[in-house]
């Protein structure tokens, strides 16, 4: 009887967090997940520079962005992993990552298939600016678009899957 050896392949570990200088000056990537098990994220063209989009991944998310080269995160709305672009179409693939110095941020550059990153349709999630200096009323300052033309429509890329924002 032969045997046969299992080709499972056992999923990417991170290291152990040990020392300040491990973290902050080693080639270990050790990442700090908060509490709740996530690190944020901050995505960028790859092109442009320009900000996209801010999420957060869990250790899963982490890995298979890693080993897809695909940007995949975790939904604390929906609390569920999250492949971008697994509905729309909008995939990011990642052309950089990094990490900070204390390994519990992470920055990702990409270039998005259909060029729109946002699930209301612009291009970016940043589409308004805050208008800066003294307010004088008291009254919340009043948001500027900044991207007036959406990449898509929404409806119909999305059809009736629930909207991921919560009030």
């Amino acid at each position: 009887m032969t045997e046969t050896k299992s080709t499972a392949v056992e999923p990417m570990r991170f290291r152990p967090r040990q020392s300040v200088e491990q973290v902050e000056e080693g080639f270990d990537l050790a990442p700090k997940f908060d509490a709740d098990g996530l690190i944020p994220v901050v995505t960028s063209d790859a092109g442009s520079g320009e900000m996209l989009m801010h999420g957060y991944m869990n250790d899963e998310a982490l890995r298979r962005t890693i080993e897809t080269r695909e940007a995949h995160y975790y939904s604390r709305s929906r609390q569920t992993l999250w492949h971008k672009g697994a509905t729309s179409g909008l995939v990011q693939r990642v052309v950089e990552m990094r990490i900070d110095d204390d390994q519990d941020s992470v920055w990702l550059r990409v270039d998005v298939a259909g060029g729109a990153s946002c699930h209301v349709g612009y291009r970016s999630c940043f589409y308004r600016s805050v208008p800066l200096g003294p307010i004088g009323t008291g009254a919340p300052p009043r948001l500027q678009f900044e991207e007036t033309e959406k990449v898509f429509d929404p409806e119909v890329v999305y059809g009736d899957a629930p909207n991921p924002t919560k009030l």
